[in-house]
């Protein structure tokens, strides 16, 4: 016979208290949730890292890029994002602090500063295969900003604002964004504003078959 419906509240009760107390004996460690990414979240792939010609650059942050420094840049991980990043060819590991972003290249996940891809031992060869994990989060959900899917890249401000033509269409919130970097200036064409990344990577697909172009999704913490 089942048990009668005063029954099936402490009998939920007691199961929910016993489950609860295995979890804490086993020592592993209840995941803390921020919107979009938990403690814990997991990617892999090709890590590169960037050094000298960036060294005192203002990060996405705000801070003054040293690539002295155990930090690292990554597309869309909110900023203050703590992660241990391990080597897949050697398995030596380092723990870096997010606050800036890139790389925007298709093939790769995580820009490392100069100290971190010595870590790794990855600077003589450029790139590694690596394993990201989130361990702690240093800042607040609030301050994360929108996603957007970037499109292009020019040194002339005329072919930027061709494309963002072509685009602003589709999506509201387009731009062209002005940067400085090493090798001068550039005109970013930047398409949309997603709350999710689901919508931001389908905005991406639609973008790269209708202008025949690579795009990336990135989080605008402007």
């Amino acid at each position: 016979m089942s048990p009668g419906p005063q029954l099936r509240w402490p009998v939920l009760l007691l199961v929910t208290t016993l489950v609860n107390a295995l979890v804490s004996c086993s020592g592993v460690p209840k995941p803390i949730y921020f919107p979009g990414y938990p403690v814990g979240f997991v990617e892999r792939g090709v890590a590169s890292w960037y050094g000298p010609g960036f060294h005192g650059n203002k990060t996405a942050n705000g801070e003054r890029y040293d690539m002295h420094q155990l930090t690292a840049a990554h597309r869309t991980l909110p900023l203050g994002s703590i992660a241990v990043v391990r080597s897949m060819s050697t398995g030596r590991q380092v723990t870096v602090r997010i606050n800036d972003r890139g790389p925007f290249a298709r093939d790769r996940v995580l820009d490392l500063s100069l100290a971190g891809a010595r870590a790794l031992e990855m600077t003589g060869a450029g790139t590694d295969q690596i394993e990201l994990r989130v361990v702690g989060y240093q800042g607040r959900a609030s301050d994360m900003g929108a996603l957007r899917v970037q499109v292009g890249s020019f040194s002339d401000q005329q072919n930027a604002l061709n494309l963002l033509e072509r685009t602003k269409h589709l999506y509201s919130g387009s731009r062209v964004q002005t940067v400085d970097l090493p090798e001068g200036r550039r005109y970013r064409v930047h398409v949309g504003r997603f709350s999710t990344e689901s919508q931001a990577e389908a905005a991406a697909s639609r973008l790269e078959a209708f202008l025949g172009i690579q795009a990336y999704v990135f989080r605008d913490d402007s």
